[in-house]
């Protein structure tokens, strides 16, 4: 490594350590305040509502409370006029609420259901547990990195790529493992290529226990989702009509099914591959709906982005003649291609369930996998985690 090289990762360790440090420090000292203000608190529950929902101009008595709960967690300014009597939920309570449910990762409508009710009625004492988990796993990461990462927060469905100085650069929603049964892995990686126009290699597991029963149901299925069997050798065997012994083959794992390349492919138009022994990776996707839910975890355990051709022209800024424009080409013309990275670049897949942002408000998350549940088990037998 010459003194350049050197001189440059150096920069880049001391970059990364600073923004650890820098997020361990602003975390704890917003863990110190909410020590203090559960000290502050009585701990009283929001009584229940009795309709299905609390919504704006409703007479509720627990306006008092809610009140008191929201001027401490900082969603309700100090110098806020909200009228005790008669106790009606409207005005800057609404909006403090509409704020609260943005920090833990509700849809901010306003409406207290039985889930804002539930959220507001958790304890201090809980959320500074769940900072104290953050800061643990926090301890965990790298000091450095090679080149700026691109991190993925599971619980908050949210990506982020960072540049040399550890700025945010690009940022979308992403969508997750289901919770049942396909959770996204936590680990760490280099992303090497991204492949335009991919085809989709169905896994075996998702071929056996959902594309067979779909064969025998209709006999049409392969092509009308553009569908292929191959052998080995990406030969194909059958893109129409199944026989009975491609079936059997299928079943038993000497066939695969493929996806053609296009609009209707799972993986949408490209793919970040980032070799790895789960086999889970980005990409695209042909149903953007479900980046508007507030709560994402749909996927098999790969990772899907709101804005693909945002992240390829990322990854993509080192490999020369890689503009936005020939990035759109390749992702809408007609055949498959790979580019291998200049650069690999960092992915971090974490799972944080409490994010202080730039603003300094403190954003919680349910613990959709049990991480925390899990890891809050082992730390009873004290700090710090064994590993």
């Amino acid at each position: 490594m010459n003194i350049k090289s050197e001189e440059e990762w150096a920069e880049r360790a001391a970059a990364f350590l600073k923004h650890k440090l820098r997020d361990c420090e602003v975390t704890y000292v917003e863990l110190a305040k909410k020590v203090e203000l559960a000290k502050k608190d009585d701990g009283e529950q929001l009584p229940p509502p009795v309709k299905k929902a609390i919504v704006p101009g409703d007479a509720y008595p627990g306006v008092p409370r809610l009140t008191r709960l929201l001027r401490l967690a900082g969603d309700l300014p100090a110098n806020a006029d909200v009228p005790a009597d008669p106790p009606i939920y409207q005005g800057a309570l609404v909006e403090a609420v509409k704020n609260f449910q943005r920090r833990h990762g509700r849809d901010p409508n306003g409406r207290i259901d039985a889930q804002t009710l539930a959220d507001l009625n958790v304890p201090l004492s809980r959320r500074i547990q769940q900072m104290r988990l953050t800061l643990e796993r926090w301890r965990w990461l790298p000091d450095s990195y090679s080149k700026a990462p691109i991190v993925a927060n599971i619980p908050e469905f949210r990506l982020r790529a960072y540049d040399k100085d550890f700025n945010i650069a690009v940022t979308m929603n992403v969508v997750v493992g289901k919770s049942y049964g396909h959770n996204t892995p936590v680990f760490t990686e280099n992303m090497k290529y991204v492949v335009f126009r991919p085809y989709w290699e169905v896994p075996y597991s998702i071929t056996r226990s959902e594309m067979v029963p779909h064969i025998l149901r209709d006999p049409d299925y392969l092509a009308k989702n553009e569908l292929e069997v191959v052998d080995s050798r990406q030969t194909v065997v059958a893109a129409g009509t199944v026989s009975s012994d491609v079936l059997s083959q299928l079943r038993a794992g000497k066939l695969f099914v493929r996806q053609k390349p296009g609009p209707k492919n799972a993986l949408g138009l490209v793919k970040f591959l980032f070799p790895n022994s789960y086999n889970v990776y980005m990409h695209d996707t042909p149903a953007p709906e479900l980046f508007a839910r507030s709560r994402r975890d749909f996927s098999h355990g790969c990772i899907r982005l709101e804005k693909p051709a945002d992240l390829a022209a990322w990854v993509l800024r080192d490999n020369p003649g890689w503009t936005a424009e020939r990035i759109h080409a390749a992702m809408n013309g007609q055949a498959s291609q790979q580019v291998n990275l200049v650069h690999p670049i960092p992915v971090l897949i974490v799972y944080a369930t409490v994010i202080v942002l730039e603003d300094g408000q403190v954003h919680f998350y349910d613990d959709i996998y049990g991480h925390d549940a899990s890891l809050e088990k082992v730390l009873e037998k004290g700090y710090p985690y064994p590993g």
